[in-house]
């Protein structure tokens, strides 16, 4: 009788253990009220005009969430802390907020340096890192995995090696170009353009011809040549905002007739006007766009506009900061039950996401493309913004009549 009691007091504790181990924990940062965001960015110095505005359009979003009694009873707190646009310091605040503060997760990670220098502590840690203001390739992937422990990672902005792809696709759909010149920088945003450009390129069967130039070049005239003399139908400007105007300017005292396409990046009135004058007659150039202003999307930037304070109603930083904070609650909506780092990432996955100003995005089956739906627009020296949209948001398939 004795034996038999001790058993099956043994089997009811190891019973009581095994439940006590299915019973799900909630991850850091997660309280029964409160779920705690963080990220560094550049809040003083020559990148302030930038992450000020980008700050607020995350807080302002948080404001409109929490106002409304948050995610399932928990208000969102946001923190901040300035990097001065510095890896050093980035990689610091980073550490902090993770091993320190304990947030639950990182919102708008800000910068190209910062980035691409606490990338990889982003994954091992396995924090949702949710919004990255840049376009490094490093961001891209078509297939995390748990086992690479990658899957922790959700760009949404354009990631300049899917920005390739598009060019092309938008090249043989709109264009109906069979060989394509591409004139790209030496830095990282050149090249990965480029990168892009081969995949799809060589998905198309259609055939590139590169040059490579400087950054920040003032004579390009040599790449320029050999694009001319090898008889291309349409040219990729895979370079960023300094270097373009030099490759259009250059492009056009050469005689060239054949219409290019540029980053968004370079879609602005300050890029255009230093020379839509040059290339007036000659050739069109066309720049690709992710957020759209347009009667589909007019609804969310009223709603922006009424939630943000008035100097930053019109600012494309504020915009993409109200883009970040949407999407990290639209996941967090999405989980069920008890918040864990595991549940989120799943939910990210789970189906597309609409963003509010732009197209969708989509991270199942580990696809970490960033923005996959872009739209295109003209230099027009008869519109005030130098910029006229001629194509709507549109994904490769959609472009390519698929």
């Amino acid at each position: 009788m004795k034996k038999f009691l001790v058993i099956l007091l043994s089997v009811m504790l190891l019973g009581s253990m095994a439940a006590c181990q299915k019973e799900e924990v909630a991850a850091q940062g997660v309280t029964d009220d409160k779920v705690l965001i963080a990220n560094c960015a550049a809040t003083s110095g020559a990148y302030a005009p930038v992450g000020v505005p980008f700050i607020a359009g995350i807080q302002a979003y948080l404001d409109v969430v929490n106002k409304a009694g948050g995610v399932d009873g928990r208000k969102i707190e946001f923190l901040h802390n300035d990097d001065e646009f510095d890896p050093v310091k980035g990689k610091a605040c980073l550490d902090s907020f993770i091993n320190d503060d304990k947030v639950f997760a990182i919102v708008g990670h800000f910068g190209t340096p910062v980035v691409g220098a606490t990338l990889q502590d982003l994954k091992d840690s396995g924090i949702p890192a949710v919004y990255f203001a840049t376009g490094i390739g490093q961001l891209y992937d078509d297939k995390a995995t748990e086992e690479e422990m990658n899957t922790n990672i959700f760009p949404v902005q354009p990631i300049y090696v899917t920005e390739g792809q598009i060019m092309v696709a938008r090249a043989v759909g709109d264009f109906e170009a069979k060989k394509i010149g591409v004139i790209y920088t030496s830095d990282e945003a050149g090249k990965d353009i480029l990168k892009g450009a081969k995949i799809k390129a060589e998905e198309l069967k259609v055939t590139l011809v590169e040059q490579q130039v400087a950054a920040g070049a003032t004579d390009v005239s040599a790449a320029v040549t050999a694009i001319k003399n090898a008889g291309v139908d349409f040219i990729i400007g895979a370079s960023i905002q300094g270097t373009f105007p030099t490759i259009a300017k250059e492009l056009a005292a050469q005689g060239v007739d054949k219409d290019v396409i540029t980053t968004y990046v370079n879609v602005a009135k300050a890029n255009a006007a230093l020379y839509a004058e040059a290339i007036s007659g000659k050739f069109d150039v066309y720049g690709n766009g992710w957020v759209a202003f347009d009667d589909a999307h007019a609804a969310a930037i009223a709603e922006f506009a009424k939630n943000i304070s008035a100097e930053y109603a019109a600012n494309a930083y504020a915009m993409t900061g109200w883009i970040a904070g949407y999407f990290f609650v639209e996941g967090l909506k999405r989980v069920d039950g008890t918040v864990t780092w595991k549940k989120y990432i799943e939910a990210m996955e789970s189906a597309p996401f609409n963003n509010p100003f732009g197209g969708v995005i989509d991270y199942k089956d580990g696809a970490r493309l960033g923005t996959q739906e872009m739209n295109l627009s003209k230099v027009d020296t008869s519109a005030a913004s130098l910029w006229t949209n001629v194509k709507p948001l549109e994904s490769m398939d959609t472009i390519l009549g698929k």
